[in-house]
């Protein structure tokens, strides 16, 4: 009988879950298409799919992992009595160490950045071109390899430590300290002369932007978004106590989800709209945008080190979900091992992230089929493995988990009777078509 961890508090369930569906493309990414894409009208369009879609989807991991209290390779078997259904967790397992092994690569930038920001809030030696830092510094396998391997030691050293004295602590300080740290972000940046015009931009409502094309990223935004279809927040509920309200819980992780997004077009675009420098998405902004915007601030080093935090605090606690994914299906409920499974996965994640991290320098010119190593990797997850996975999540749920145990999980006495019934609908009806429509358009684009 294994002796299995436990969170402490719903809270720390909460902020460890949220911080996992937090990740890079909530802040760099989303707010940018967002804007682009009707502002106001796109964020309602994004929060229905979310509820319709994302919600349900968490839902059916958290009802799998609580009822089954396993590791997410073993509970679909736990549950049906059928080691058929293993391999939904198999596939999860697969794809969150693909998903780490360049997700870390980003997360090494981050922290080489920083590294360089301290450098020059010291020294007081500003780089003149951020376009050109980025691509040097992104290149040099010695910076690239580095930092990835700071970010994975990171991440395993916080996983080492276990569900409440590592994950749920470290929770606890990262998630608050990131919503403060945007706090400060955004009074500096909507203070700025003309920041008015960066607000109107970012969340005015505008449906004449809407078309095909943006309805469709909101639409698998709203499963990708909250982390579902690999398996995580299943590992996340399999340490939940019985009397852990799962909808509240599920709707708190969204609501956290959906602010952070606003906090970050908040922080942003008041910003560049301000000083007229023009805005954009992913790792171009972060680092070539940004490093511009603080140069022009009264003490911008300082608020450009406070961002760097917000995102490395942001990728982290994402990263920590995926590396316990693995490290749960090795050790099945037996802290004992923990510590050799973190290091395990640890050197094995270093070294198959290795192409990925030399894909923008030694290996740049290695291409095939989506692209670099690094391009290939994330078409595999976001646009094959992740997709599939949320979809056997919505099939196993709807049309094989019995009835009555998703019924015990969910409802509390009369509460969520009629929320249960349009969850079977959504998940037997509803979502597997539109996971079907996403992925050909994701595939075929």
């Amino acid at each position: 009988m294994e002796t299995r961890a436990s969170w402490n508090s719903k809270l720390g369930f909460i902020l460890a879950s949220a911080g996992s569906a937090i990740g890079l493309g909530a802040i760099w990414k989303f707010p940018y298409v967002m804007a682009a894409n009707g502002g106001g009208a796109f964020l309602t369009i994004f929060i229905l799919f979310t509820l319709l879609i994302g919600l349900p989807l968490l839902l059916s991991e958290f009802v799998i992992g609580r009822h089954a209290q396993t590791n997410s390779t073993n509970a679909f078997s736990k549950v049906t009595g059928k080691n058929m259904y293993d391999g939904i967790g198999h596939l999860g397992n697969i794809g969150v160490f693909l998903l780490l092994s360049f997700y870390s690569v980003i997360g090494g930038w981050i922290i080489i950045y920083f590294v360089r920001t301290i450098y020059s809030l010291v020294t007081g030696n500003q780089h003149a071109r951020y376009d050109e830092l980025f691509n040097t510094l992104i290149s040099q396998p010695v910076y690239a390899l580095s930092g990835q391997f700071i970010f994975i030691a990171l991440t395993a050293f916080i996983v080492a430590a276990g569900v409440e004295k590592g994950i749920e602590r470290a929770s606890k300080v990262m998630m608050p300290l990131l919503f403060i740290f945007f706090m400060v972000i955004i009074i500096r940046s909507v203070t700025l002369e003309g920041s008015m015009a960066g607000i109107v931009y970012f969340l005015k409502p505008d449906f004449h932007a809407l078309n095909r094309d943006s309805i469709l990223f909101a639409l698998g935004q709203s499963f990708f978004s909250l982390s579902v279809g690999f398996g995580g927040m299943l590992t996340y509920a399999s340490y939940l106590k019985k009397d852990t309200d799962l909808v509240q819980s599920g709707f708190s992780i969204v609501g956290l989800n959906i602010l952070v997004t606003l906090l970050a077009g908040l922080a942003i675009f008041p910003a560049t709209t301000a000083l007229h420098i023009d805005n954009a998405e992913g790792p171009g902004l972060l680092f070539v945008v940004l490093p511009y915007v603080f140069d022009q601030l009264a003490f911008g080093q300082l608020f450009y080190l406070i961002f760097l935090l917000l995102f490395m605090f942001a990728t982290i606690t994402s990263s920590i979900n995926l590396m316990e994914i693995n490290v749960a299906n090795i050790i099945k409920g037996k802290d004992a091992g923990r510590g050799r499974a973190v290091t395990f996965i640890s050197v094995l994640l270093f070294v198959v992230g290795v192409p990925s991290a030399l894909s923008f320098g030694l290996l740049g010119d290695v291409k095939f089929l989506a692209g670099t190593f690094f391009d290939n990797m994330d078409y595999l997850v976001s646009n094959i493995l992740l997709p599939i996975g949320a979809l056997a999540f919505s099939l196993f749920s709807g049309y094989v988990l019995d009835r009555r145990i998703a019924e015990e999980e969910i409802v509390i006495g009369m509460r969520y009777r009629g929320l249960f019934k349009v969850w079977i609908v959504l998940l037997k009806y509803v979502i597997p078509v539109i996971i079907v429509l996403v992925m050909g358009t994701l595939i075929f684009k």
